[in-house]
């Protein structure tokens, strides 16, 4: 029984951040293989070769959008991957807790968290008057909106969810800029669909099949389908972070909110 008890069963939750590494790789590579059907195959040598005025213009503006959107989606993805979701300050204690003592414990946290975050009326414990949090594994006391990441093994303020392609965890400090890589993502790979398309169409007819290599129509190939495939699932994805954003509402609130519907139901039946 004593070994029983010395189990840890998140311990294998850790064992998922390896999983996030491939997906920083699985990242770099789609960025690669775009970037190459993108610019280097299909739009800079119509701009290097010359020709039309018109055809000339539309690379260098496509070039130029594809740029600009890659740039600022891999600063977005870069922010969310290395900035602190909103750690909870060591012995961070509610203000309920400290008898006699005039200190507003919300300062504390006022450098890590927006404080209409802090001060956000859909905290469950405080709403239904119960004592305030503490998370047993962090040895500290959980401020409203807080949940406990079991791959990170730390609190996160207004944890929103762990993300295995950003290798961290989305909270209060880095949701915005999560919401951003998404929105900037979904915009990429919708330019890739489009500027794409053409040559996808073209060089996939008989006549045109002898003069590029396999390896460019495999690259063409893989990056159409890759984008196209981002674009429905961030499109789907976007469909649901959108209403949460209007609402100040995190996907595990959300979770639980329905875990404990259904259990009402379930216990009321």
């Amino acid at each position: 029984m004593e070994c029983l008890r010395r189990v840890n069963p998140f311990r294998a939750c850790a064992g998922l951040r390896f999983l996030g590494y491939l997906m920083l790789a699985l990242v770099a590579a789609i960025v690669a293989v775009s970037y190459y059907a993108v610019v280097v195959f299909a739009w800079a040598p119509l701009l290097l070769r010359g020709g039309g005025g018109g055809s000339m213009a539309a690379a260098a503006i496509i070039l130029a959008a594809f740029h600009l959107l890659l740039a600022m989606m891999l600063w977005c993805y870069l922010m969310v991957v290395f900035s602190d979701p909103g750690s909870v300050p060591e012995n961070w204690r509610h203000a309920a807790e400290e008898d006699g003592m005039e200190v507003n414990n919300s300062t504390a946290i006022s450098n890590n968290v927006p404080t209409d975050t802090v001060n956000h009326p859909l905290s469950i414990s405080e709403e239904q008057g119960h004592a305030p949090r503490y998370c047993s594994r962090c040895q500290n006391s959980k401020p409203p909106r807080c949940h406990h990441c079991s791959i990170c093994d730390r609190c996160v303020l207004k944890m929103d969810q762990h993300c295995v392609w950003v290798v961290n965890c989305v909270g209060a400090r880095n949701y915005k800029y999560f919401l951003l890589f998404l929105v900037y993502t979904f915009f990429e790979t919708l330019l890739d669909i489009s500027v794409l398309f053409p040559s996808f169409i073209t060089f996939f007819q008989d006549e045109n099949r002898g003069s590029n290599s396999a390896s460019d129509i495999a690259i063409l190939f893989v990056a159409f389908v890759l984008n196209l495939v981002f674009a429905l699932s961030l499109l789907c994805f976007l469909g649901i972070n959108m209403p949460l954003v209007m609402s100040n509402t995190t996907s595990i609130e959300v979770k639980l909110c329905n875990v404990n519907f259904f259990w009402f139901h379930v216990c009321h039946s």
